[in-house]
């Protein structure tokens, strides 16, 4: 059951910074602003102005919900570090959410998740099968024609190779994080990035979050 507090959840794992407010199932606030840097810069801000927005403080947040990628190798970080340090500011729980989870949260089934990995490819995750990365012309065999349902991207290429239907997503993505993360169990594991492949190159030291008056 979820939690009757408030839940934040957020998402900086590609080109956005995203977060949501839920009190129960309730949606009372949620962002989605596309960008391709400066997440670090703006999730702190985006986060006050919801809860402003919706007469909340930052004492209000019951429980924090994270994505964990896969994704970009520095966004994954600075939402992992934000919700660490937030959780411990608030004195609140930090649950991390996988993009794969977000996306079938609602779906059903075995539908597979699809999230973008670049260079032409998706990583994928279907089931309890360990996560893997692949184009859509190149899908292990036992994908292949198994009838299994997509969401995510390249939703469309992917079915016409699984067999199964393209499907949206049913919440918004941090809509998605903040409902998983308000009916988790708790103690829920320290969250973690979810890395598919190693950066292109070292990242960049973020700044740790600065919790705003």
């Amino acid at each position: 059951m979820p939690t009757d507090g408030l839940t934040l959840g957020f998402d900086t794992s590609a080109a956005h910074c995203a977060a949501a407010l839920l009190s129960g199932e309730r949606v009372i606030a949620a962002r989605f602003e596309t960008m391709p840097r400066g997440q670090a810069e703006r999730l702190m801000p985006l986060i006050a102005e919801l809860l402003d927005g919706a007469g909340m403080r930052w004492g209000d947040i019951a429980r924090i919900g994270v994505g964990v990628g896969p994704g970009n190798f520095t966004g994954v970080r600075i939402a992992v570090a934000a919700a660490r340090g937030l959780a411990l500011g608030v004195g609140c729980p930090a649950i991390g959410v996988s993009g794969f989870d977000a996306l079938r949260d609602g779906q059903g089934g075995t539908v597979l998740a699809s999230i973008d990995a670049r260079r032409g490819q998706c990583h994928l995750a279907a089931g309890d099968a360990p996560p893997l990365t692949a184009a859509p012309e190149a899908l292990p065999e036992a994908l292949i024609g198994s009838g299994r349902d997509v969401v995510g991207h390249l939703a469309e290429a992917l079915a016409a190779q699984t067999g199964g239907q393209a499907r949206m997503p049913r919440d918004p993505l941090a809509v998605a994080i903040s409902r998983i993360a308000a009916r988790a169990s708790l103690p829920a594991p320290r969250p973690a990035p979810l890395y598919m492949r190693a950066p292109d190159a070292a990242p960049a030291a973020s700044p740790p979050p600065v919790l705003l008056p």
